[in-house]
């Protein structure tokens, strides 16, 4: 595929492809789940073993920020950011509340 192809499949400007291609700039994660199945794979390593590993997994798939993944759960966008880098530790009640969510919504 040309770059101008692939720029029209994700509906980008041609020589945005150009910088994604040599890590000039990344895409939004709005676009991540298209990128997901364009690929065929999930190209990002994520340690699923944690909850925060988990919530960055769904809000890949799902092309999630900190922020709207944090209203959709009804938690704190700095409290899901800690969560997603391993610095803070949720407290029972919350792990409870955002496994049952992660289980719950369909893909």
């Amino acid at each position: 595929m040309t770059q101008h192809e692939v720029a029209s499949h994700f509906g980008v400007f041609y020589n945005t492809i150009t910088l994604w291609e040599k890590n000039k700039t990344e895409p939004g994660v709005e676009r991540y789940p298209a990128i997901t199945v364009f690929l065929g794979y999930f190209p990002w390593e994520v340690d699923t073993s944690t909850l925060g590993g988990k919530i960055k997994e769904y809000r890949y798939l799902h092309g999630l920020t900190q922020e709207a993944f944090a209203k959709l759960v009804g938690i704190e966008e700095a409290l899901i950011n800690g969560y997603e880098r391993g610095r803070k530790k949720p407290l029972p009640k919350t792990v409870e509340r955002l496994e049952h969510f992660l289980k719950s919504v369909p893909d």
